[in-house]
């Protein structure tokens, strides 16, 4: 299982247009929508609020974006200075931030009631495909069972040290390698939200990767989430009112490492190979932390097990889609 920074949630707003215009009269003041859209752990993300002073909102949105970019120097794989990408280089890390650690062990949670069908330790086989997929002439079966193999014995979430006391955080064997993308949209998610909320916002959308509403909308609405048809991106498969929810959708065609479609970003722990392309999970819960990761073990539980993770891991239900529609819900 991993979840890298090109990885999207394809998940259409479908009532959340930037075309809303004034949805509120409150003391006489028209309440507008002023959104901001940017980028968060590289992949797209977005802020929409309401309020009556467009500068108020202003101020709040900047305080989140401070927010996003110091949890994005922990995170981000992809910056050769941060928390993570200096732990996967040194295999520990001494002094790590406590969001690090917080994250970490809501993942390594996950990867415990899944039994492992979620793992954060996963990098090392995105490394061996990566490779594998942008050198020249490779092949287009994949890696070598051999290679697949030798990565494997590198991915294992039990073999990774937590010391709460000096905030030290280790990996048993060398050449280890963690990715949290799975589970930090969603916690950045919550983050953000928090600084808007002290800001004195409820009425809100923050989607930092994961969606995430706050309160209905100013005309006392619930909004409205669409989720993408996996084959077709722009066709809304089917549709959620939520209020005070988080939704994360996770699915192998977030990221296609060969022509042919047949390796995604998603990897089976347990064989070395990949989810498949055409099929993703969305699932709703109380906050971002919650939904997500979750969104990504649900894709490799097995069947009989899903209600059981889906509960433990604080997640309220589960939509499996294809491109030939929902084919599966779970209520925790």
């Amino acid at each position: 299982m991993r979840i890298p920074v090109s990885r999207r949630r394809f998940i259409a707003f479908v009532a959340v247009a930037a075309g809303l215009p004034l949805l509120l009269k409150a003391g006489g003041a028209q309440a507008r929508l002023v959104s901001w859209q940017g980028t968060a752990l590289g992949g797209p993300a977005s802020i929409r609020l309401y309020h009556t002073d467009e500068m108020i909102a202003q101020r709040a949105i900047s305080a989140a974006l401070a927010e996003l970019r110091r949890l994005e120097a922990i995170f981000s794989i992809y910056r050769g200075d941060s928390a993570i990408s200096l732990l996967n280089r040194q295999g520990k890390l001494e002094q790590a931030p406590i969001d690090l650690i917080n994250m970490l062990e809501r993942a390594l949670f996950l990867a415990k009631i899944s039994d492992g069908a979620y793992d954060p330790t996963v990098q090392p086989l995105w490394n061996l495909y990566s490779s594998h997929f942008t050198a020249a002439n490779s092949d287009p079966a994949g890696p070598s069972a051999k290679d697949i193999d030798k990565a494997l014995t590198l991915v294992d979430w039990r073999q990774v040290e937590v010391d709460h006391a000096s905030n030290r955080i280790a990996f048993a064997r060398p050449g280890m390698g963690l990715t949290l993308n799975s589970g930090a949209q969603g916690y950045i998610t919550d983050r953000v939200a928090e600084q808007l909320r002290a800001h004195g916002f409820d009425r809100m959308l923050v989607d930092m990767g994961e969606p995430r509403v706050f309160s209905a909308k100013p005309d006392g609405s619930a909004w409205r989430i669409g989720i993408a048809n996996p084959a077709d991106r722009t066709q809304t498969i089917t549709s959620l009112d939520v209020v005070d929810k988080c939704i994360s959708t996770s699915g192998g065609y977030g990221t296609i490492l060969d022509k042919a479609g047949r390796f995604t970003h998603i990897f089976d722990t347990r064989t070395g190979g990949t989810a498949p392309a055409m099929f993703s999970v969305s699932v709703v819960a109380d906050s971002g932390i919650a939904a997500d990761g979750l969104s990504t073990a649900m894709l490799m539980v097995p069947v009989d097990k899903r209600q059981t993770v889906l509960k433990a891991g604080g997640g309220e239900q589960a939509i499996f889609v294809t491109p030939q529609g929902v084919v599966a819900t779970v209520n925790a």
